[in-house]
């Protein structure tokens, strides 16, 4: 489903509605409001649904809330294809964004089975992994690093780790040629282990899981919001984006268009398009996105 602005009072009205209505009783509180370690209570699972299960409101033939336009996309988690890729053993990938959709990276998640491994990026190649479920082991250097569900590892170019999982796992990857020119370091850690950051104006809850240094051409951003926040900003800049819904649901805008979005949708957001977001419903929104940072605008 798709809303254009024809009626823009009527528009205004619903949202404002939806935005003011008292929330529910039984609403979740966001797990980790201060840093957490090994938080357990968010549940990602709804990003690998079965594709037949179809949206949560219907399952109707043909129809899909996915779009595709000159500054945005959105995927809806009844659009995505898994298939094999090369460097991936025993595991199925869906690339969700990638340059031939005119973005500068690759996301796309991995759908790892027993016994499953991952052979290095290539050369020159950047690479962020987030465990969504399940477990993975990295082999750096002569050290095996074992991560968890709301873990996550970055690794630089022209790294030589490799990933492995024993029982399976789900995991969401960004890609990117590196362009900063620096000399970005291998690094892990966990969501809830990350410290909350100032946002003021906004309300929204953030951590950013990278290096805010010059090394680093793209930052990853872990938000929640409760239900009825949205964003104070509406946003336009010369950044792009690459984001996925962990839990929740919402309404997005891209340019002139309303999307309804659910946990498992991706979005990809092109330089200077109109975006803005808010949380709706009775439990909490969770999305991760990526964002290219420090890069001169003029050379982007």
């Amino acid at each position: 489903m798709q809303f254009k602005l024809a009626a823009p009072a009527a528009l205004a009205v619903a949202l404002l509605a939806a935005l003011l209505a008292p929330q529910a009783a039984d609403a979740e509180e966001l797990c980790g409001l201060t840093p957490t370690p090994k938080c357990s209570g968010h549940d990602y699972s709804a990003v690998f649904r079965p594709a037949e299960r179809g949206l949560d409101f219907d399952n109707l033939p043909g129809y899909t809330r996915s779009a595709h336009h000159s500054d945005h996309a959105l995927i809806g988690v009844e659009s995505r294809v898994f298939a094999g890729q090369r460097g991936w053993r025993s595991a199925t990938t869906a690339h969700i964004i990638s340059p031939a959709r005119g973005a500068n990276f690759a996301m796309y998640l991995a759908d790892m089975a027993e016994e499953s491994s991952a052979e290095p990026a290539r050369a020159g190649v950047e690479r962020f992994v987030l465990v969504l479920q399940g477990e993975v082991t990295v082999r750096h250097g002569k050290k095996d690093i074992t991560l968890g569900a709301n873990s996550y590892a970055y690794f630089p170019p022209n790294s030589t780790d490799a990933l492995s999982s024993e029982d399976g796992a789900g995991l969401l990857v960004y890609e990117r040629v590196y362009a900063a020119g620096g000399a970005p370091a291998f690094s892990t850690g966990d969501v809830e282990e990350s410290p909350l950051l100032p946002t003021g104006p906004e309300v929204f809850k953030l951590r950013k899981l990278l290096p805010q240094t010059a090394d680093y051409d793209f930052n990853v951003h872990i938000m929640d919001f409760q239900p009825g926040e949205y964003l104070w900003v509406k946003e336009v800049h010369y950044n792009q984006h690459g984001l996925l819904l962990l839990e929740g649901k919402g309404i997005y805008r891209l340019g002139d268009s309303w999307y309804p979005v659910q946990a498992g949708d991706a979005i990809w957001m092109a330089p200077y398009v109109p975006q803005w977001y808010a949380a709706l419903g009775s439990s909490p929104t969770r999305y991760v996105i990526y964002k290219d940072t420090t890069l001169d605008p003029l050379l982007g």
